[in-house]
């Protein structure tokens, strides 16, 4: 589905990814972890048009979208969860989730009732503002924008990132419920452990490189991978 091949990028002058490649396959859960600094995000908002395109190719259901834009690359199926500023706090639920719809000439009722289905607690709030809820409450409401145009991948950068720790399991929860829903899922998470307990496959990236790239239990079950980048 989705094909990184040797790329480079960053931002202006400053390159921060050298020949990356990554590759997720239809409905496929693969996450990247490695240390402060390594890239993570980088390589999540390259593929979806936020830094500058250096060289390489990324390829999406076999067409090539390297440097397009990132208001067409959500017409091609992918969605993009950012790690900060992933919400209109000023607006309403309902009125964040038509905000993920707004490629479109009318909001898909049926788009809104399914994120309200996957998250019921978003339905009972739909009027309040979302500067206002919770942090869990608010990355459920980012998750659910990012679903409204049903895509065929799902990006998340550092979802469980100023979640209270009771949470950080419900979170991942969700994400496995929404990639068992077909829509795969590629994920930056700081809790490197958890993500590779979940997903099927993981890259270990370090100084803009890739390091390691397995299944997630085998990486959490090699030694030098746990010593390095896991804590033991």
């Amino acid at each position: 589905m989705l094909v990184v091949d040797g790329l480079d990028a960053g931002y202006g002058d400053l390159q921060v990814l050298h020949n990356v490649d990554l590759q997720v396959d239809e409905g496929e859960y693969v996450a990247i972890v490695g240390p402060n600094g390594a890239g993570k995000s980088t390589v999540m908002k390259s593929v979806f048009g936020l830094t500058t395109y250096m060289g390489g190719r990324i390829e999406f259901q076999g067409r090539e979208i390297s440097g397009l834009r990132p208001e067409d690359i959500i017409t091609h199926g992918i969605g993009y969860v950012p790690q900060n500023d992933n919400i209109f706090s000023s607006l309403s639920v309902r009125e964040n989730l038509e905000m993920g719809a707004y490629i479109l000439d009318e909001v898909p009722e049926d788009a809104i009732a399914e994120v309200f289905n996957r998250f019921p607690i978003l339905e009972e709030r739909q009027d309040q503002t979302v500067g206002s809820m919770s942090g869990g409450q608010q990355q459920m409401v980012a998750m659910g924008r990012a679903l409204m145009l049903d895509p065929d991948l799902l990006l998340l950068d550092e979802p469980s990132a100023g979640l209270a720790p009771d949470l950080v399991e419900d979170m991942f929860d969700r994400v496995d419920a929404i990639n068992d829903d077909d829509t795969a899922v590629l994920i930056v998470e700081q809790n490197a452990k958890e993500a590779l307990r979940r997903c099927d496959r993981g890259y270990v990236l370090v100084q803009g490189e890739n390091r390691y790239e397995d299944d997630g239990d085998a990486l959490l079950a090699d030694e030098q991978v746990r010593r390095d980048f896991l804590g033991g």
